[in-house]
Parts: C-alpha cells; structure tokens; sequence
C-alpha cells in the first residue's frame, strides 16, 4: 500500500512540475513571430465618431483601391519623423538579439518605437522597457510585454514621457531578471 501512495503522490507532483518546466523551456526552440505594419492612421486625425481602429481598417481599405491620378501635389509635412534608432545586440553568448529599433515622432504628438527585422532569443515573459541615460533598472518605462520574439512591431510610448530621455531600449525577462537584448538610441 506504501508503494501505491508514493507512485500516487509523485504523479501528483510531477503535473506542475512539467507544467513549469514546460513553461521555462518551451521559448527557447518555439519562436513567435509577429509582422506589424506601421500603423497607417498613425498621423490620421480621428473624427470624433470614429476610433482609431475603425480610421485603421478604413486607410487599410483605401489602400488597395485602384489608383487615381491626382493633380495638385499633397504636403508631405505629415511623414513620421525618425527622432533616435540604434541595433539590437544580445546580453551574452545565450541571449542574442538583432535589428533595428526606431522612435518615430507622430504628427499628433505621439510617439512610437518600432523594431524592424528585429529577432530575439525567446524566453519566459520578455517585456520591452525604455531606460533614460544612466539610468538603472529602478528607472525603466515598461511598453508591456514582447509581442513576438521574431518580426517587426510598433509600441506606444507614453504621451507624458519625454522621449529625448530615453537612451536605451532593451528586452528583459521579469521573472528572472535577465537582460536578453538592448539597442542603444542615438
């Protein structure tokens, strides 16, 4: 009957342990790839009926109509404007990172960070995070969590955050406290 007991209790114990061990091991040979496109209303002037996803999905639309010829040329003062960039490059031997990362100005005050042809080792919750000059890890913006360890992608950076202070961007694993990859901005 002791026997019996200890096979039941170790396939009791066994189920979460798999269950983490599955949760740990699992990035490191699944990548989730993500292909964002710059977001077409991003400098679009949103009516007030209207949300940014439907303004999203109406540009969308426009943009495979046919083409027609237009005959007085359109300012082109709306363009987003890249403010800071650098590459991405890994934290160590283990955790590589490659690409590029952008801070785009917006016509309406925003700002975006864009990663292109960006990859990463992937790992258990990765966040993006902004760090200032400096700064440390107590001084970070966190953006949310990494939408794909492969691919490019846009992240909203905060409306009250004053982008000249931002020097770095960097991928890091909260639970671990691991930095995976940093691009620095100039």
């Amino acid at each position: 009957m002791t026997r019996k007991r200890l096979i039941i209790a170790a396939s009791v114990l066994a189920v979460p342990v798999l269950a983490v061990a599955w949760w740990l091991v699992s990035p490191l040979f699944i990548d989730d790839e993500v292909d964002e496109a710059f977001p077409m209303s991003a400098n679009a002037m949103i009516p007030d009926d209207m949300t940014a996803e439907a303004v999203e999905a109406e540009m969308e639309e426009a943009a495979v109509a046919p083409d027609t010829e237009v005959l007085d040329d359109m300012p082109d003062d709306s363009a987003p404007v890249a403010l800071a960039g650098g590459e991405f490059t890994g934290a160590d031997d283990f955790h590589q990172g490659s690409g590029s990362a952008t801070i785009y100005g917006l016509e309406d005050g925003s700002h975006v960070v864009r990663f292109e042809d960006f990859v990463v080792t992937n790992g258990p919750d990765l966040h993006v995070f902004l760090v200032p000059p400096d700064g440390t890890m107590d001084d970070y913006i966190d953006l949310g969590s990494l939408k794909g360890n492969v691919g490019n992608q846009n992240y909203e950076i905060p409306t009250d955050l004053d982008v000249s202070t931002i020097d770095r961007v960097i991928i890091y694993c909260v639970p671990f406290s691991v930095l995976f990859a940093s691009a620095s901005l100039g």
